[in-house]
């Protein structure tokens, strides 16, 4: 087996974070929740996970990471709709600070400093 012809159940798809790869019990599991508790952030629109053939929940590690930060909120107390709008804001700020550090390191290699 090479990483250019890649076999397997999972085919390629070790290193890709959006890969749904977990099943909700395996998911749970690994957050060390419940399947309530996932059903609840995907009823909230934290995560929509995808579905398999035969209609079963697959989640990524992606969704595991921000499902596993609501839970960090639930669990100080954080009511779970209010845990899933922080989270939602927490990743769009994060978004927005990555696209500004871009644009501004675009307008720095586009406009260099004049030479005194």
């Amino acid at each position: 087996m090479t990483a250019e012809t890649p076999t397997g159940p999972l085919g390629g798809h070790l290193d890709d974070d959006d890969y749904p790869a977990y099943t909700m019990g395996r998911a749970a599991a690994m957050l060390g929740t419940t399947q309530g508790f996932l059903r609840a952030i995907g009823d909230a629109r934290l995560i929509t996970p995808l579905r398999s053939e035969g209609g079963h929940r697959r989640y990524s590690r992606y969704q595991l990471r921000i499902a596993a930060r609501a839970r960090e909120l639930v669990d100080q107390g954080t009511p779970i709709e209010s845990a899933c709008r922080i989270v939602i804001l927490e990743d769009q700020l994060e978004e927005a600070q990555r696209l500004n550090a871009a644009y501004r390191d675009a307008a720095g290699s586009a406009n260099p400093p004049a030479a005194t």
